[in-house]
């Protein structure tokens, strides 16, 4: 009696039931969508008596009326959740093929939606992409710190095998953030920091297509969820940390920096202190990492916009790119001095006054390169009218600082390029200030004989010694060194620190 009693009464519904509900608008659940569209030649996954996947299409979206299109919609979402194996090619051909023409149906439908998507949907689209992209990469280019750095000049990238599918889900993930149809305010509760960063996660595989798309897809993200934009960049800033000081390995920093150049862009004026901190602690440490070379033009582009949007930033970027500065790697100082440039040419006199002494020194020393690419770069910086300006209007400080440097080109450079250039450079400052030269070329000659004069009393001072030894080597006394040769050895260490330090 009591149990007939009960029946009787209606019970709650669900809370799945209920966003089925509200999802198909008809008081029909999706579930009983997709039983109904169980038939003789359109059938769904589903376990067969021996245990095996039995995966067969739905029908398409054109065959249903339009009160079942979103039920159907759902259901397609569900079928593609099944993961096959790329890895052998002849397995599950015909169920990979039923998949990869689903997911096209869906991008399609995707594309051509004109009704706001609800929650279930939300929660169904993420959880089908999230099944099908996110994973964990192999780990033996990834976890193995002693191992080299992939070289996309050298080594073969490892395509994904699985991408025939993964293509399309991007695709359909790309349109979905894309479509007008997406309210960002709903959408964002799944599509939230967790799903973010496990996008980010996999900016680190090695297949070059995956990573352009999800490029595009973060850009829109950012530019949709105004909510999630602090935490993009935190979170992008900490992929940054963990490539500079812990492992020096990611293979998708240059398409991190391409999106950061157009947020950049973006900032508003005046900046803030996050965005300047952000310069400092990340961005020009990029330059320190060997592998610099696959993501330069990229990292270039972001500083020179940070120089551009505020100009006192130079002083920073033009002392960060001296600290960093290669020793021994002459490609990379070659694309150091390419930034460089580019940097000036932002660069106004006053914050290029605070950094002009360090910097030139630094000049100097790429000018006596012996390798010809890295000098003859250096000499190019007075082909650019803006850095000519700068040189020549503090030419009282720093023609004295490189003079030495061109003499030496002038006199002792093996190429004959380098040569030109730094006469033609010489040329330009005695034409500008004569006066300015001649005293320069005094105080180098000057140097120079000092300089042969100290190596001459160290020679001599050697000679002595030698002298001394020779005479006691038969008798093996230990030899004295006299006040006389120990007062000059002395005397010729000061006066080469004193011409150093000059």
């Amino acid at each position: 009696m009591i149990k007939n009693i009960l029946g009787k009464i209606p019970r709650k519904p669900s809370r799945t039931s209920q966003n089925d509900s509200n999802y198909d608008g008809g008081g029909v659940n999706a579930q009983s969508h997709l039983n109904s569209f169980r038939g003789s030649d359109s059938l769904v996954s589903s376990i067969s008596s021996n245990g095996s996947l039995v995966f067969e299409a739905l029908p398409g979206f054109r065959d249903v009326p339009v009160s079942e299109k979103q039920s159907l919609f759902i259901g397609k979402l569900n079928l593609c959740c099944v993961v096959f194996d790329f890895g052998d090619l002849s397995k599950n051909v015909k169920e990979k093929d039923v998949k990869k023409q689903t997911l096209v149906e869906l991008v399609d439908y995707i594309s051509s939606a004109n009704s706001k998507f609800n929650e279930l949907a939300m929660y169904e689209v993420t959880k089908m992409v999230s099944t099908n992209l996110f994973r964990t990469f192999p780990s033996l280019n990834h976890d193995d710190n002693t191992s080299l750095v992939f070289d996309p000049e050298d080594d073969e990238p490892n395509l994904e095998p699985a991408w025939p599918h993964l293509q399309i889900v991007y695709e359909f993930l790309l349109r979905f953030i894309a479509s007008s149809e997406t309210d960002a305010k709903l959408a964002k509760r799944y599509i939230d920091h967790s799903f973010v960063l496990r996008l980010l996660d996999l900016f680190d595989s090695d297949d070059q297509r995956e990573r352009d798309y999800l490029k595009t897809i973060l850009h829109r993200i950012y530019g949709k969820f105004m909510v999630h934009r602090p935490f993009i960049r935190k979170s992008i800033n900490n992929i940054f940390y963990r490539f500079i000081f812990e492992t020096g390995k990611h293979n998708g920093i240059s398409e991190l920096l391409e999106i950061l150049g157009s947020i950049i862009n973006g900032f508003a004026l005046p900046l803030k202190e996050e965005h300047k901190l952000f310069l400092v602690r990340a961005l020009i440490p990029l330059h320190k990492p060997k592998c610099v070379s696959m993501y330069h033009q990229q990292l270039s582009y972001c500083i020179t916009q940070f120089v551009e949007k505020d100009v006192k930033l130079a002083d920073n970027v033009i002392r960060g790119l001296l600290k960093y500065w290669p020793l021994t790697n002459s490609s990379k100082e070659v694309m150091f001095l390419g930034e460089l440039e580019e940097v000036l040419e932002s660069t106004q006199e006053a914050e290029f006054q605070c950094c002009m002494v360090p910097l030139f020194r630094q000049i100097g020393r790429c000018l006596n390169s012996l390798h010809f690419q890295v000098a003859e770069r250096t000499l190019f910086l007075w082909n650019n009218d803006h850095v000519r300006n700068l040189i020549i209007q503090n030419r009282q400080v720093i023609l004295p600082i490189i003079f030495p440097a061109l003499e030496k080109n002038t006199h002792s450079h093996w190429n004959q390029a380098v040569h030109s250039l730094t006469l033609n450079v010489k040329r330009m400052f005695s034409d500008i200030d004569q006066q300015l030269f001649d005293e320069c070329l005094t105080k180098f000659q000057h140097n120079e004989v000092n300089e042969k004069e100290i190596q001459n009393k160290r020679e001599s001072t050697w000679k002595l010694l030698e002298n001394v030894a020779a005479s006691n080597i038969v008798s093996n006394e230990a030899v004295l060194v006299s006040k006389l040769i120990s007062s000059v050895a002395v005397a010729n260490r000061t006066n080469l620190q004193a011409i150093v330090g000059g």
